[in-house]
């Protein structure tokens, strides 16, 4: 069984095993929504029913994890669901974008890149009985930025007075989540490396004791 890689020195824990908590589902909906943003983006090609799906899915980002800290419905589930519902919309989304020619295939590459770099260390944690590492502050805020700045950037491919500053303002978000984004992965490879290092695999703690 696996369970959340405690962060240093803190006891995180969680509240309920329980799956279906109000926060859980609220990211379930999040995740059902990454087709229904695809559709919109790539074959009705309705741009503003797009983004307001993201804005949807922004809304029920925050209020997950505000709900589960303030109704004590922090689960083991949510612990795990809430971050890879992040990375797919992310994924999602630059794919979307790039595949419609409003960003850069090497802006894809250089954000997957750094999640595929995150990746190895999976076998290794699961080894010992986590199934990842604790989500980190600047980790968030590179991941808020990234999912609020690329509404902007669609919008400011739009047909209407004043979508440029749209444009500039998301792009200059996206250039910051980016290099958040990148730097929180380098503070995540840290932790990961330094607890594989202190921790031996579960089989051989067996053996130990």
């Amino acid at each position: 069984m696996t369970q959340t890689l405690p962060a240093p020195e803190v006891a995180p824990g969680y509240d309920t095993t329980r799956v279906l908590t109000v926060p859980n589902i609220l990211s379930f909906v999040r995740l059902a929504g990454i087709p229904v943003f695809l559709w919109c983006l790539l074959v009705l090609k309705a741009d503003i029913l797009a983004i307001s799906i993201l804005a949807i899915a922004g809304i029920t980002d925050f209020l997950d994890g505000y709900l589960a800290r303030s109704w004590h419905q922090v689960s083991r589930l949510g612990q795990v669901l809430d971050p890879i519902a992040d990375r797919l919309y992310i994924l999602a989304i630059i794919c979307g974008l790039a595949s419609r020619g409003v960003l850069p295939w090497i802006l894809v590459i250089v954000l997957v890149a750094r999640d595929v770099m995150l990746a190895t260390l999976i076998p290794s944690l699961r080894s010992r009985g986590f199934a990842s590492l604790p989500v980190h502050f600047l980790g968030k805020i590179a991941t808020f930025c990234l999912l609020y700045a690329f509404p902007f950037v669609l919008l400011g491919e739009q047909v209407f007075s004043g979508a440029h500053v749209f444009g500039i303002f998301g792009w200059a978000v996206v250039l910051w989540g980016a290099f958040f984004y990148w730097w929180a992965g380098i503070l995540y490879m840290f932790q990961g490396v330094s607890f594989l290092r202190r921790t031996p695999p579960l089989a051989m703690q067996f053996v130990a004791e």
